[in-house]
This record gives C-alpha cells, structure tokens and sequence, in this order.
C-alpha cells in the first residue's frame, strides 16, 4: 500500500523541479570572477571610478560562452563594457605586466587567456584544478605598444562558459607627470649704498700777509710779514720802528 504523504511530498518535487530548471540554466557555471588589477572595466564601475549600469554591483558576473570576443560576454545588461567612449582608467606598464583574477566563487579551470585585438597575447593553463580566491599572471606583450584594450578571458573546465574582463592599458609608456609650474624668483632691485660723502672744506688761501711798516695801526689778529716770515699780533698797537715782529715778542707772534 502506498503511503499517502510519501505520493504528495513526490509530487511536490516533480511540480518544482521545472522551476528549479529555470532558475538554474544547464551549463551555468558556479564560478565567478574578473581582473581586479590593473582595474578592468568591471571593477572600476564597483569602484565608481567611472559611472555603469548593474555591472556596477556585480563586477565578478561576466559570463558567456567561450570563444567570445566582447568586454560584456554578449550580456545586453552589461553593454557599458563595450563603450569605449566612457572615461576608462588606462594603466600604464612595461611590455609585460601582471594581472590579478579575483574569485567570489571557484570553479575547475581550462586556461586563462589574453587577447589584444585578434592576437592571443598570453595563455596559462588550468589543469582543470580549481583555482584559489586570487590568481596572478605575468603577461609578455611582445612589440606591441601604446594605448591597447586587452581582453583577459578565464575558461571554465567542465562548462561551455567562460568570464570575461577587459582592461585599459598604455604598453612601454611613461607614466604622465605633472610638471610644476616654473619658479619665479624676484631679484630685489640692487641697491648700491654710496658712501657717506666727506665735505671737504675748501682750502683757504690766506691772503698774503701785508709787510710790517712803522706807523701802522694793528689790531690784535692782524698779520704782517718781516724778513720773510709771518706774524700775528697779540696786541693792538700802533708800530714804530724798534717795534718790529721779531724785536717785540710781546706784540707780535711768529706763525
């Protein structure tokens, strides 16, 4: 006899299981993930770097099937990642650089590729292991150089899918540099300190000394010359002969 409640909890099953199918596609891999550095696409719109629709919130979601070619893996909601006209961060490096997958979920691996326009640039493969939370790879770029859009494409093992992620790169550029603005120096004015200015006073000349003559009034101060030699008077007097310079020390002074 068949239990009851086991035929309706059977039938309950059997009545979600095509809802279940909807919800979870065949070939749906539980895997996810993206190039978190240099910054891909996705992950500088989680970053607000640049300003994207829902690929905003899940940067690790870009899943397509393999052998695509596009930033958005053929997802009309993630179409932001094709735009190339949107003000993406370009990440300048040498002619090799490496680049760091993050995973929110693990999944068992195929390869890793990476592809500069229809050139396959690099290729690690993934032993069909899982990988672990974070994965780095070291990517040559050969000759090419300048402004590039590299797609990084990681293959899932047991799936038809594959994530995609691209990334903005300058191959063999110079970072740009700011260049300070020149220096102005102001050279004060030279100021020249003249010397103080030494007022030399003129040279007098004293006027010739008048010959002494007896009978002339002097007054004290006078000067007189006698036998080629100079004289001044001390006292006022009028002179006499007897009186004359050298004979009246007492009236006159040699100068």
């Amino acid at each position: 006899m068949i239990n009851k409640r086991k035929l309706t909890v059977l039938g309950a099953a059997i009545g979600i299981a095509p809802f279940l199918a909807v919800l979870f596609p065949a070939g749906l891999a539980n895997a996810h993930g993206y190039v978190s550095s240099p910054p891909s696409r996705q992950a500088q719109c989680a970053q607000g770097t640049v300003s994207c629709g829902p690929i905003k919130y899940e940067p690790q979601s870009v899943e397509g099937p393999k052998g695509l070619r596009t930033c958005n893996g053929n997802l009309s909601q993630f179409a932001d990642l094709n735009d190339d006209s949107k003000p993406w961060k370009v990440s300048t490096v040498g002619q090799s650089a490496t680049f760091t997958w993050t995973n929110t979920a693990r999944h068992s691996t195929s390869n890793w590729e990476y592809y500069i326009g229809s050139t396959r640039v690099g290729v690690v493969p993934g032993n069909n292991q899982q990988p672990g939370q974070t994965v780095t790879h070291t990517v040559n770029f050969g000759n090419i150089t300048g402004r590039q859009k590299l797609l990084a494409i990681w293959n899932i093992a047991d799936t038809a899918n594959a994530f995609y992620s691209c990334v903005d790169l300058n191959i063999g550029g110079t970072p740009p540099t700011t260049t300070p603005a020149p220096t102005t120096t102001t050279t004060p004015p030279t100021t020249t300190t003249a010397p103080p200015t030494t007022t030399t006073p003129p040279t007098t000349t004293p006027p010739a000394s008048r010959p002494w003559t007896a009978g002339t009034s002097y007054a004290a101060g006078n000067e007189v010359s006698y036998d080629g030699l100079r004289y001044i008077c001390l006292q006022s007097h009028t002179a006499i002969s007897g009186w004359e310079p050298p004979n009246t020390p007492a009236l006159w002074q040699k100068i």
